[in-house]
């Protein structure tokens, strides 16, 4: 059956690391609900795995689709070094207004972006259904799409006792009306996809299972996350996994079909980073980015917050900044890389840009069917 899937690489490559870990961490979530207390509360151990070892970890994995690959610098020169000197200065701008307004602008922002990476998963998945009804292709979006924004529409209406990065970055509305609306129109889009893909499935005789897993995946760990329980950590948890570790693989698995492709001729900067992405170098992979992602983290604990002392001694003995006049540019600084992702995953995956390697990398397996 696998075969006749549109997997991105494989039934067992897509399940595990691509499909699973949303519906993994919403079990576990759901399972162990009498355990959850406030973020600040768990163990070191579990915030340095959900903060540096997955979130931070899959902000730097982009280096290896963009800045680490010379064909892809040479392609965007001007989209490369304008985007984090634009954001810097867009960010710097904005702190230098008030510094609330700058982490309210970066949330929806990041909002945008995680929205967006689950609408990407999903047209990946149904690339080969472009000659379906055109109300069948406009459902899959919109069933995406709501699946995240209704969530985003409950918090926003009823308030939560957690943040997207610190408090009031999200606006609250007093408008019950808008909450209903919105709940009822995804219920509406719910049932009606799932009487698409019956008739679907009448006329085909089989049914896109990725697809239906991505979406029963998200809907689950979005509304689990911040609708089912109002918990710091059940949110975290949700949100991190579910978003980072597909971004994870997907990154290593464009890396690793780049380099067999290219052979010797590799087009890394330099020729060990195409060792990573073989099988056995794995933890390599990852231990390069928890790095980069430790030295982030330690900068912030160092410099801003002071929350996490016992895993950042080092940076402890770094002056904690006040000054207005230096948080006004430090503060974009530390958050350019986030930033620059954000924006980057934008342009860099787009299914209908032509001219692109980047679907001839990712689904290499497929051969001509991409």
């Amino acid at each position: 059956m696998s075969h006749a899937q549109p997997w991105i690489h494989s039934a067992r490559f897509d399940g595990w690391l691509i499909l699973s870990p949303a519906i993994i961490i919403t079990a576990l979530v759901v399972f162990c609900r009498q355990l959850m207390g406030p973020l600040n509360d768990v163990p070191p151990w579990l915030w340095l795995l959900l903060i540096v070892g997955v979130d931070v970890s899959h902000v730097y994995s982009t280096l290896f689709r963009t800045y680490l690959d010379r064909e892809e610098l040479k392609k965007r020169q001007g989209l490369y070094v304008l985007t984090p000197l634009l954001a810097w200065m867009a960010g710097c701008f904005l702190y230098s207004i008030n510094s609330l307004l700058f982490w309210r602008v970066l949330a929806y922002l990041a909002v945008f972006h995680f929205i967006r990476q689950q609408y990407g998963f999903m047209m990946i998945y149904a690339r080969n259904e472009r000659r379906l009804p055109i109300f069948f292709r406009w459902l899959d979006k919109a069933v995406i799409y709501l699946a995240t924004l209704y969530p985003l529409i409950y918090w926003h209406c009823h308030g939560r006792t957690f943040e997207w990065f610190i408090e009031e970055d999200f606006f609250l509305l007093n408008a019950p009306w808008l909450h209903d609306a919105v709940a009822s129109l995804y219920a509406a889009t719910l049932a009606a996809y799932v009487v698409k893909e019956i008739i679907q499935w009448k006329h085909t005789g089989g049914w896109n299972l990725p697809k239906n897993i991505l979406l029963f995946g998200t809907a689950c760990s979005w509304f689990v996350g911040i609708v089912m329980f109002n918990n710091d950590l059940a949110f975290t948890a949700t949100n991190v996994i579910a978003h980072g570790i597909p971004y994870l693989a997907l990154i290593w698995l464009y890396g690793h079909n780049q380099t067999l492709i290219q052979g010797s001729q590799s087009s890394y900067l330099w020729k060990w980073i195409g060792l990573l992405f073989r099988g056995r170098a794995v933890p390599w992979y990852i231990a390069i980015l928890c790095i980069l992602a430790f030295l982030e983290e330690g900068l912030w604990d160092g410099l801003i917050w002071r929350e996490h002392a016992s895993l950042f001694g080092v940076f402890s003995t770094l002056p904690v900044m006040t000054d207005t006049h230096i948080l006004v540019w430090l503060v974009p600084l530390l958050a350019l890389p986030q930033m620059t992702h954000y924006i980057l995953d934008a342009f860099i995956w787009r299914m209908n840009t032509e001219n692109t390697p980047w679907k001839r990398y990712l689904f290499h397996q497929e051969g001509p069917t991409t």
